[in-house]
Protein backbone atom coordinates (compact mmCIF):
# COMPACT_ATOMS: atom_id res chain seq x y z
CA UNK A 1 0.00 0.00 0.00
CA UNK A 2 1.53 3.71 -1.11
CA UNK A 3 -0.80 5.29 -2.85
CA UNK A 4 -3.82 7.86 -1.41
CA UNK A 5 -6.67 9.99 -2.80
CA UNK A 6 -7.94 12.32 -0.64
CA UNK A 7 -11.43 14.24 -1.19
CA UNK A 8 -12.20 17.54 0.13
CA UNK A 9 -9.62 20.56 -0.31
CA UNK A 10 -10.87 22.47 2.63
CA UNK A 11 -8.51 24.16 5.11
CA UNK A 12 -8.11 20.48 7.17
CA UNK A 13 -8.16 18.49 4.15
CA UNK A 14 -5.13 21.23 2.69
CA UNK A 15 -3.20 19.66 5.91
CA UNK A 16 -3.77 16.38 5.15
CA UNK A 17 -2.60 16.42 1.46
CA UNK A 18 0.17 18.92 2.48
CA UNK A 19 1.61 16.57 5.11
CA UNK A 20 1.13 13.54 3.32
CA UNK A 21 3.20 15.29 0.47
CA UNK A 22 5.99 15.23 3.25
CA UNK A 23 5.74 11.40 3.51
CA UNK A 24 6.60 10.33 0.16
CA UNK A 25 8.92 7.56 1.73
CA UNK A 26 5.07 6.45 3.02
CA UNK A 27 2.87 8.19 0.41
CA UNK A 28 4.37 7.37 -3.08
CA UNK A 29 1.12 8.54 -4.86
CA UNK A 30 -1.01 11.54 -3.53
CA UNK A 31 -3.70 12.54 -5.43
CA UNK A 32 -6.59 15.18 -4.03
CA UNK A 33 -10.00 15.95 -5.35
CA UNK A 34 -12.52 18.74 -4.56
CA UNK A 35 -15.74 19.76 -5.84
CA UNK A 36 -13.65 22.68 -7.04
CA UNK A 37 -10.77 22.06 -9.13
CA UNK A 38 -9.22 25.32 -8.04
CA UNK A 39 -9.15 24.95 -4.48
CA UNK A 40 -7.03 21.57 -5.23
CA UNK A 41 -4.91 23.90 -7.40
CA UNK A 42 -4.28 26.38 -4.05
CA UNK A 43 -3.72 23.63 -1.98
CA UNK A 44 -0.99 21.70 -4.81
CA UNK A 45 0.78 25.32 -4.81
CA UNK A 46 1.49 24.87 -0.96
CA UNK A 47 2.84 21.24 -1.43
CA UNK A 48 6.21 20.61 -1.01
CA UNK A 49 6.54 17.50 -3.45
CA UNK A 50 3.99 17.41 -6.49
CA UNK A 51 0.31 16.00 -5.97
CA UNK A 52 -2.44 15.01 -8.51
CA UNK A 53 -5.41 16.94 -8.54
CA UNK A 54 -9.12 16.49 -9.51
CA UNK A 55 -12.73 17.36 -10.11
CA UNK A 56 -15.08 15.49 -8.55
CA UNK A 57 -18.96 15.53 -6.97
CA UNK A 58 -18.48 13.57 -3.89
CA UNK A 59 -22.41 13.45 -3.82
CA UNK A 60 -22.06 11.61 -7.15
CA UNK A 61 -21.83 7.50 -6.20
CA UNK A 62 -20.34 7.46 -10.26
CA UNK A 63 -18.39 9.92 -10.47
CA UNK A 64 -16.64 8.76 -7.39
CA UNK A 65 -16.38 5.51 -8.56
CA UNK A 66 -14.83 6.59 -11.98
CA UNK A 67 -11.88 8.87 -10.14
CA UNK A 68 -11.29 6.37 -7.51
CA UNK A 69 -10.78 3.34 -10.71
CA UNK A 70 -9.20 6.09 -12.68
CA UNK A 71 -6.80 7.19 -9.28
CA UNK A 72 -6.27 3.07 -8.64
CA UNK A 73 -5.32 4.01 -4.47
CA UNK A 74 -5.05 2.06 -1.81
CA UNK A 75 -7.05 4.43 0.30
CA UNK A 76 -9.41 6.82 0.11
CA UNK A 77 -9.08 9.98 3.15
CA UNK A 78 -12.58 11.47 3.25
CA UNK A 79 -12.22 15.06 4.10
CA UNK A 80 -15.45 16.39 3.02
CA UNK A 81 -18.65 17.12 4.73
CA UNK A 82 -20.02 14.81 7.07
CA UNK A 83 -23.24 14.53 5.02
CA UNK A 84 -21.21 13.22 2.02
CA UNK A 85 -19.75 10.15 4.46
CA UNK A 86 -22.47 7.38 3.11
CA UNK A 87 -22.17 8.06 -0.44
CA UNK A 88 -18.58 7.97 -0.02
CA UNK A 89 -18.29 4.54 1.69
CA UNK A 90 -20.51 3.72 -0.87
CA UNK A 91 -18.10 4.66 -3.68
CA UNK A 92 -15.09 2.72 -2.11
CA UNK A 93 -17.51 -0.69 -1.75
CA UNK A 94 -17.89 -0.49 -4.99
CA UNK A 95 -14.94 0.46 -6.45
CA UNK A 96 -12.93 -1.95 -3.77
CA UNK A 97 -10.59 0.48 -2.11
CA UNK A 98 -10.22 1.05 1.50
CA UNK A 99 -11.91 4.04 3.69
CA UNK A 100 -11.17 6.58 6.26
CA UNK A 101 -12.93 10.14 7.54
CA UNK A 102 -12.68 12.05 10.47
CA UNK A 103 -15.86 12.85 11.69
CA UNK A 104 -19.34 11.06 11.55
CA UNK A 105 -22.59 10.85 9.30
CA UNK A 106 -25.00 12.81 9.83
CA UNK A 107 -28.24 13.71 7.44
CA UNK A 108 -28.21 17.11 5.84
CA UNK A 109 -31.84 17.88 7.21
CA UNK A 110 -31.28 17.10 10.97
CA UNK A 111 -28.53 17.78 13.16
CA UNK A 112 -27.98 14.52 14.47
CA UNK A 113 -24.53 12.91 15.05
CA UNK A 114 -24.56 9.21 15.73
CA UNK A 115 -22.91 6.12 14.26
CA UNK A 116 -26.01 3.92 13.31
CA UNK A 117 -25.64 4.52 9.76
CA UNK A 118 -21.82 3.68 9.33
CA UNK A 119 -21.44 0.75 11.69
CA UNK A 120 -24.61 -0.35 9.38
CA UNK A 121 -21.57 -0.60 6.84
CA UNK A 122 -19.82 -3.73 9.04
CA UNK A 123 -20.90 -6.74 7.12
CA UNK A 124 -20.58 -5.27 3.80
CA UNK A 125 -17.06 -4.17 4.29
CA UNK A 126 -16.12 -7.72 5.77
CA UNK A 127 -17.43 -8.88 3.01
CA UNK A 128 -15.04 -7.32 0.49
CA UNK A 129 -11.90 -8.10 2.63
CA UNK A 130 -11.67 -3.89 2.91
CA UNK A 131 -11.10 -1.54 6.22
CA UNK A 132 -13.20 1.28 7.01
CA UNK A 133 -11.62 3.27 9.87
CA UNK A 134 -14.22 6.31 11.31
CA UNK A 135 -13.07 9.18 13.17
CA UNK A 136 -9.96 9.28 12.69
CA UNK A 137 -9.23 13.59 13.29
CA UNK A 138 -8.46 14.73 16.71
CA UNK A 139 -11.89 14.58 18.85
CA UNK A 140 -13.42 12.44 17.37
CA UNK A 141 -9.71 10.32 16.23
CA UNK A 142 -6.56 11.77 19.02
CA UNK A 143 -8.80 11.77 21.93
CA UNK A 144 -10.54 8.49 21.42
CA UNK A 145 -6.96 6.67 20.83
CA UNK A 146 -6.04 8.75 24.49
CA UNK A 147 -8.43 6.88 25.68
CA UNK A 148 -7.30 3.47 23.92
CA UNK A 149 -3.54 4.01 25.44
CA UNK A 150 -5.26 4.80 29.14
CA UNK A 151 -7.29 1.16 29.05
CA UNK A 152 -4.48 -0.36 27.32
CA UNK A 153 -0.96 0.74 28.84
CA UNK A 154 -2.07 2.62 32.10
CA UNK A 155 -5.31 1.53 34.10
CA UNK A 156 -7.19 -1.96 34.80
CA UNK A 157 -10.24 -0.38 35.12
CA UNK A 158 -11.90 2.73 33.88
CA UNK A 159 -14.61 4.63 35.41
CA UNK A 160 -14.74 8.16 33.93
CA UNK A 161 -13.74 10.00 31.17
CA UNK A 162 -14.04 13.64 30.59
CA UNK A 163 -12.75 15.07 26.88
CA UNK A 164 -11.50 18.53 27.49
CA UNK A 165 -11.16 21.18 24.33
CA UNK A 166 -9.84 24.62 24.48
CA UNK A 167 -9.26 27.07 21.64
CA UNK A 168 -7.59 29.83 22.98
CA UNK A 169 -6.85 31.91 20.18
CA UNK A 170 -7.72 34.79 18.37
CA UNK A 171 -8.50 35.31 14.40
CA UNK A 172 -9.04 38.88 14.84
CA UNK A 173 -12.49 38.21 12.86
CA UNK A 174 -16.07 39.86 14.57
CA UNK A 175 -17.51 36.17 14.17
CA UNK A 176 -15.85 33.08 12.55
CA UNK A 177 -16.15 29.57 12.71
CA UNK A 178 -12.71 27.15 13.03
CA UNK A 179 -14.11 24.47 11.05
CA UNK A 180 -16.92 24.59 8.43
CA UNK A 181 -19.82 26.69 9.81
CA UNK A 182 -22.66 24.69 8.82
CA UNK A 183 -21.02 21.49 10.86
CA UNK A 184 -19.75 23.56 13.92
CA UNK A 185 -23.36 25.81 14.54
CA UNK A 186 -25.63 22.59 14.37
CA UNK A 187 -22.83 20.53 16.59
CA UNK A 188 -22.95 23.66 19.38
CA UNK A 189 -26.75 23.85 18.94
CA UNK A 190 -28.26 20.50 19.22
CA UNK A 191 -29.04 19.23 22.42
CA UNK A 192 -26.47 17.67 24.86
CA UNK A 193 -25.89 14.78 26.78
CA UNK A 194 -24.19 12.59 28.84
CA UNK A 195 -23.78 9.18 29.84
CA UNK A 196 -23.97 8.15 33.15
CA UNK A 197 -24.77 4.72 34.74
CA UNK A 198 -25.86 2.97 31.97
CA UNK A 199 -28.19 5.94 30.05
CA UNK A 200 -27.79 9.11 28.10
CA UNK A 201 -28.93 12.08 30.30
CA UNK A 202 -30.25 14.96 28.08
CA UNK A 203 -29.59 18.74 28.67
CA UNK A 204 -30.65 21.97 27.05
CA UNK A 205 -28.31 23.28 24.61
CA UNK A 206 -24.69 24.94 26.38
CA UNK A 207 -26.80 24.45 29.83
CA UNK A 208 -24.23 23.60 31.91
CA UNK A 209 -20.62 25.60 31.97
CA UNK A 210 -17.62 25.86 33.95
CA UNK A 211 -13.99 27.42 34.72
CA UNK A 212 -11.55 24.56 33.30
CA UNK A 213 -7.60 25.37 33.53
CA UNK A 214 -5.91 23.58 30.44
CA UNK A 215 -2.75 22.82 30.36
CA UNK A 216 -0.26 25.71 29.14
CA UNK A 217 -3.26 27.88 28.22
CA UNK A 218 -4.81 28.27 31.98
CA UNK A 219 -8.54 28.69 33.39
CA UNK A 220 -11.14 29.09 30.70
CA UNK A 221 -14.92 28.99 30.15
CA UNK A 222 -16.57 25.73 28.82
CA UNK A 223 -19.80 24.33 28.13
CA UNK A 224 -20.74 20.89 28.33
CA UNK A 225 -22.11 19.12 24.92
CA UNK A 226 -22.59 16.13 23.11
CA UNK A 227 -19.51 15.02 20.95
CA UNK A 228 -19.58 12.14 18.43
CA UNK A 229 -16.75 10.33 19.93
CA UNK A 230 -18.83 9.61 23.49
CA UNK A 231 -21.22 7.15 21.49
CA UNK A 232 -17.99 4.70 20.13
CA UNK A 233 -16.07 5.36 23.59
CA UNK A 234 -19.30 3.83 25.47
CA UNK A 235 -19.17 0.71 23.59
CA UNK A 236 -15.65 0.33 23.38
CA UNK A 237 -13.83 1.39 26.57
CA UNK A 238 -14.97 -1.61 29.32
CA UNK A 239 -16.75 -0.67 32.44
CA UNK A 240 -17.01 3.31 31.53
CA UNK A 241 -19.51 4.73 34.51
CA UNK A 242 -19.54 8.16 32.86
CA UNK A 243 -18.30 10.25 29.57
CA UNK A 244 -18.49 14.07 29.05
CA UNK A 245 -17.13 16.60 26.74
CA UNK A 246 -16.56 19.85 27.44
CA UNK A 247 -15.30 23.02 24.71
CA UNK A 248 -14.41 26.13 25.06
CA UNK A 249 -16.80 29.25 23.89
CA UNK A 250 -16.12 32.78 24.53
CA UNK A 251 -18.43 35.06 25.66
CA UNK A 252 -18.40 36.93 22.17
CA UNK A 253 -18.70 33.66 20.29
CA UNK A 254 -21.65 32.94 22.50
CA UNK A 255 -23.16 36.63 22.13
CA UNK A 256 -23.22 36.20 18.17
CA UNK A 257 -24.55 32.59 18.12
CA UNK A 258 -27.29 33.90 20.36
CA UNK A 259 -28.98 36.26 18.12
CA UNK A 260 -27.98 34.08 15.02
CA UNK A 261 -30.27 31.38 16.70
CA UNK A 262 -33.28 34.16 17.64
CA UNK A 263 -33.60 35.58 14.16
CA UNK A 264 -33.69 32.13 12.65
CA UNK A 265 -30.06 32.52 10.77
CA UNK A 266 -28.86 28.91 12.44
CA UNK A 267 -32.17 26.57 11.19
CA UNK A 268 -31.44 24.07 8.68
CA UNK A 269 -35.00 23.99 7.40
CA UNK A 270 -35.67 25.75 3.98
CA UNK A 271 -37.54 28.75 4.25
CA UNK A 272 -38.92 30.96 0.95
CA UNK A 273 -37.42 34.03 -0.23
CA UNK A 274 -38.75 35.37 -3.19
CA UNK A 275 -40.28 31.88 -4.23
CA UNK A 276 -36.67 30.60 -3.93
CA UNK A 277 -36.47 27.97 -1.20
CA UNK A 278 -33.13 29.15 1.26
CA UNK A 279 -31.72 27.27 4.06
CA UNK A 280 -30.31 29.86 6.58
CA UNK A 281 -27.64 27.70 7.86
CA UNK A 282 -26.26 27.76 4.08
CA UNK A 283 -26.63 30.81 3.47
CA UNK A 284 -24.68 32.00 6.86
CA UNK A 285 -22.06 30.50 5.97
CA UNK A 286 -21.51 32.01 2.11
CA UNK A 287 -21.56 35.19 4.60
CA UNK A 288 -18.59 34.13 7.49
CA UNK A 289 -15.51 34.11 6.81
CA UNK A 290 -14.32 30.70 5.58
CA UNK A 291 -12.13 28.49 8.11
CA UNK A 292 -9.21 28.30 5.33
CA UNK A 293 -8.77 32.34 5.36
CA UNK A 294 -7.69 32.73 9.05
CA UNK A 295 -4.62 31.08 9.74
CA UNK A 296 -2.70 34.43 8.69
CA UNK A 297 -2.43 36.61 12.20
CA UNK A 298 -3.74 33.89 14.00
CA UNK A 299 -2.40 33.77 17.39
CA UNK A 300 -2.50 31.41 20.56
CA UNK A 301 -2.86 27.78 21.23
CA UNK A 302 -5.50 24.84 21.35
CA UNK A 303 -5.36 22.50 24.32
CA UNK A 304 -6.90 19.05 24.07
CA UNK A 305 -7.41 16.77 26.05
CA UNK A 306 -8.59 13.63 28.35
CA UNK A 307 -8.90 13.15 31.66
CA UNK A 308 -9.27 9.82 32.89
CA UNK A 309 -10.35 8.14 36.36
CA UNK A 310 -9.64 4.16 37.37
CA UNK A 311 -8.06 2.01 39.09
CA UNK A 312 -4.51 0.66 38.63
CA UNK A 313 -3.02 -2.56 40.80
CA UNK A 314 -5.91 -1.52 43.00
CA UNK A 315 -5.49 1.80 43.71
CA UNK A 316 -7.64 4.95 42.46
CA UNK A 317 -5.30 6.58 39.32
CA UNK A 318 -6.53 9.70 37.40
CA UNK A 319 -4.48 10.84 34.25
CA UNK A 320 -4.39 13.86 31.81
CA UNK A 321 -3.23 12.74 28.73
CA UNK A 322 -3.17 16.57 26.26
CA UNK A 323 -1.66 17.69 23.22
CA UNK A 324 -0.87 21.89 22.49
CA UNK A 325 -1.25 23.35 19.51
CA UNK A 326 0.19 26.69 17.83
CA UNK A 327 -1.70 28.50 15.61
CA UNK A 328 1.05 30.58 14.32
CA UNK A 329 3.54 27.52 14.08
CA UNK A 330 0.80 25.84 12.02
CA UNK A 331 0.55 28.63 9.61
CA UNK A 332 4.16 28.52 9.05
CA UNK A 333 4.25 25.27 7.87
CA UNK A 334 0.92 24.33 6.20
CA UNK A 335 -1.05 27.85 5.84
CA UNK A 336 -3.82 26.87 8.50
CA UNK A 337 -4.75 27.63 11.78
CA UNK A 338 -4.05 25.02 14.53
CA UNK A 339 -8.19 23.70 14.66
CA UNK A 340 -7.49 22.75 11.15
CA UNK A 341 -3.87 21.36 11.63
CA UNK A 342 -4.99 19.17 14.44
CA UNK A 343 -7.96 17.50 12.54
CA UNK A 344 -5.67 17.15 8.97
CA UNK A 345 -2.87 15.61 10.57
CA UNK A 346 -4.18 12.29 12.39
CA UNK A 347 -5.64 11.16 9.13
CA UNK A 348 -2.27 10.97 7.72
CA UNK A 349 -0.81 9.13 11.02
CA UNK A 350 -3.92 6.77 10.46
CA UNK A 351 -3.28 6.33 6.89
CA UNK A 352 0.72 5.66 7.64
CA UNK A 353 -0.51 2.85 10.38
CA UNK A 354 -2.50 0.76 7.58
CA UNK A 355 0.26 1.36 5.40
CA UNK A 356 2.81 0.06 7.60
CA UNK A 357 0.66 -2.62 8.60
CA UNK A 358 -0.48 -1.44 12.27
CA UNK A 359 -3.51 -0.94 11.47
CA UNK A 360 -5.54 -4.06 9.80
CA UNK A 361 -8.57 -5.55 9.65
CA UNK A 362 -11.73 -6.15 7.73
CA UNK A 363 -15.32 -4.14 8.26
CA UNK A 364 -15.92 -0.94 10.30
CA UNK A 365 -14.08 0.45 12.91
CA UNK A 366 -13.54 3.91 15.48
CA UNK A 367 -10.27 4.16 16.25
CA UNK A 368 -9.95 2.97 19.45
CA UNK A 369 -10.71 -0.60 18.54
CA UNK A 370 -6.68 -0.21 17.04
CA UNK A 371 -3.54 -0.50 18.35
CA UNK A 372 -2.79 2.59 19.85
CA UNK A 373 0.48 3.10 21.15
CA UNK A 374 2.14 3.02 17.58
CA UNK A 375 -0.51 5.75 16.02
CA UNK A 376 0.72 7.95 18.68
CA UNK A 377 4.29 7.32 18.57
CA UNK A 378 4.09 8.73 15.05
CA UNK A 379 1.75 11.64 15.92
CA UNK A 380 4.57 13.33 17.83
CA UNK A 381 7.06 12.63 14.72
CA UNK A 382 4.05 14.36 12.65
CA UNK A 383 3.87 17.76 14.69
CA UNK A 384 1.51 16.51 17.49
CA UNK A 385 3.46 15.66 20.68
CA UNK A 386 1.51 14.39 23.30
CA UNK A 387 1.73 14.25 27.08
CA UNK A 388 0.45 12.38 30.38
CA UNK A 389 0.38 14.26 33.31
CA UNK A 390 -0.85 11.61 36.58
CA UNK A 391 -3.23 13.78 38.83
CA UNK A 392 -4.45 12.77 42.37
CA UNK A 393 -7.30 12.88 44.66
CA UNK A 394 -6.98 14.21 47.90
CA UNK A 395 -10.64 13.34 49.05
CA UNK A 396 -11.92 10.59 47.05
CA UNK A 397 -15.24 9.41 48.88
CA UNK A 398 -16.50 12.87 48.57
CA UNK A 399 -15.43 13.23 45.08
CA UNK A 400 -17.94 10.32 43.83
CA UNK A 401 -20.20 11.11 45.99
CA UNK A 402 -21.15 14.36 44.87
CA UNK A 403 -24.87 14.91 43.86
CA UNK A 404 -25.73 17.25 40.71
CA UNK A 405 -25.58 20.94 41.60
CA UNK A 406 -24.92 20.30 44.89
CA UNK A 407 -21.71 20.91 47.23
CA UNK A 408 -18.31 21.89 46.64
CA UNK A 409 -15.70 19.42 45.79
CA UNK A 410 -12.30 18.76 46.94
CA UNK A 411 -9.30 19.54 44.58
CA UNK A 412 -7.31 17.17 42.44
CA UNK A 413 -3.79 17.83 42.82
CA UNK A 414 -0.74 17.72 40.83
CA UNK A 415 1.37 14.97 42.58
CA UNK A 416 4.22 17.95 42.63
CA UNK A 417 2.34 20.53 43.71
CA UNK A 418 -0.14 21.28 46.37
CA UNK A 419 -1.26 24.59 45.51
CA UNK A 420 -4.07 25.66 43.75
CA UNK A 421 -2.29 25.44 39.88
CA UNK A 422 -3.35 23.66 36.80
CA UNK A 423 -6.78 21.23 37.12
CA UNK A 424 -7.59 21.97 40.67
CA UNK A 425 -9.96 24.92 39.52
CA UNK A 426 -11.01 22.38 36.61
CA UNK A 427 -11.79 19.49 39.14
CA UNK A 428 -13.37 22.31 41.51
CA UNK A 429 -15.87 24.00 39.21
CA UNK A 430 -16.37 21.47 36.63
CA UNK A 431 -17.61 18.77 38.75
CA UNK A 432 -20.45 21.19 40.65
CA UNK A 433 -22.22 21.10 38.04
CA UNK A 434 -22.64 17.47 38.50
CA UNK A 435 -21.34 14.41 39.91
CA UNK A 436 -20.02 11.51 38.29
Amino acid sequence: MDSVLIIGAGAAGSVTAQKAAKNRDIFKKVHLASRRLESCEKVAARCVTPIEISQVDADNVDATVALIERVKPDLLINMALPYQDLPIMDACLEAGVHYMDTANYEPRDVAKFEYSWQWAYQDRYKNKGLMAVLGCGFDPGVSNIFCAYAQEHLFDTIDTIDIIDCNDGSHGKSFATNFNPEINLREVTQRGKYWKNGEWVDIDPLSISCMIDYPEVGPRKSYLIYHEEEESLVENIKGLKQIRFWMTFSDNYIKHLDVLQSVGMTRIDPVMYKGTPVIPMEFLKELLPAPSSLGEGYTGRTSIGVIVDGTKDGKRKTVLIYNVCDHAQCYVETGAQAVSYTTGVPPVVGAIQMFKGAWTGKGVFNVEQLPSKPFLDELGKQGLPWHVKDITISDQAEFFAVKTGSRPLTAIRSPSARSAHPLRAFCLRQLMAFGR
